[in-house]
């Protein structure tokens, strides 16, 4: 009875915060991604075993049924196991056969990116969760974890999207995406993790006034970006991008913060003030970025489907 299940890793190249208000997010799947695999187990419950990119195991543990039928959560130190249970819980109330039905699993599961990258640790396995229970992946995503969703449709897209909420539901649209100056692009780990949760609070936080017209802004932006011909064109749009954010989010920008003397754009991902961010110039950053103590540099053709 074994199965396997995929999903892709994601970018949110604009829209971030802003998409979970209604405003279009343009977003790129990853060549990364989770590999989930289910095997019948030899006890009841789930026998849970996780490996990072490097083959390494991170995560190895058991959850009893009567864990995630009672959502019965532990110490905070056990927070990884915490938010299994609960994505599984959610699972279960969507679909309790997978469970009623079942004498255990042994469940394996495979990132293909370092876990700390932040390329969708989280909605990739939700994403195959919800493949391997057969349940809808943004139902369970906002039953869990909360969220836009835009992660989910990366996970089950393997071609650029523009993504809004309309009214709460995902409206997905397939997007043409080849820039003829993909060889400028870079992405750049800032190796330091953020918190997906944390900052939509803080964004939430500081949300100010004229939010309509801000998402009026950032659709053309995103437009913008889209129609880009030419590097300058694309450059101009997400340093314009940066300007509002930083804006609404009473932040300094990741280039006025860390990179002041780099001679190109920088455009944050997602998240402020961690995982990846865009890089665009002229010449190969490698150096400048290597002596500034960032050492993963990924160039855009092998980052993106």
């Amino acid at each position: 009875m074994k199965k396997e299940f995929y999903s892709n890793g994601k970018l949110l190249i604009t829209g971030e915060y802003l998409v979970l208000d209604g405003a279009k997010a343009f977003a790129l799947p990853t060549k990364f991604g989770q590999k989930l695999i289910v095997e019948k187990g030899k006890h009841p419950g789930i026998k849970w075993t996780s490996f990072d990119a490097d083959g390494s195991k991170w995560l190895d543990l058991q959850l009893s049924f009567e864990d995630i039928l009672n959502k019965n959560t532990l110490v905070e130190s056990e927070s990884v196991k915490n938010t299994l249970i609960e994505i599984l819980h959610q699972g279960y109330l969507l679909n309790p056969n997978f469970i009623e039905n079942s004498d255990g699993f042994a469940i394996t599961t495979q990132l293909t990116f370092p876990r700390n990258w932040g390329l969708g640790t989280s909605s990739t396995l939700i994403n195959n969760i919800a493949q391997w229970i057969e349940v809808d992946a943004f139902v369970l995503l906002n039953n869990s974890f909360g969220g836009s969703g835009y992660d989910i449709a990366c996970a089950q897209n393997d071609s650029p999207i523009l993504y809004h909420l309309n009214n709460g539901k995902p409206i997905i649209e397939k997007v043409q995406f080849e820039p003829k100056y993909s060889e400028n692009l870079y992405f750049v780990y800032l190796e330091k993790k953020q918190s997906s949760k944390a900052s939509i609070v803080s964004y939430y936080n500081n949300k100010n006034e004229g939010l309509d017209q801000k998402i009026v802004e950032n659709n053309k932006i995103t437009s913008a970006v889209l129609k880009a011909k030419t590097l300058a064109d694309f450059a101009i749009a997400l340093e314009e991008h940066e300007a509002e954010m930083s804006t609404i989010l009473e932040m300094q920008t990741i280039k006025e913060s860390l990179f002041p003397d780099f001679d190109g754009v920088i455009k944050s991902l997602g998240a402020w003030g961690g995982d990846f961010v865009l890089v665009l110039s002229d010449e190969n950053p490698v150096e400048y970025f290597n002596e500034k103590g960032f050492k993963t540099i990924v160039s855009y053709k092998d980052m993106i489907l």
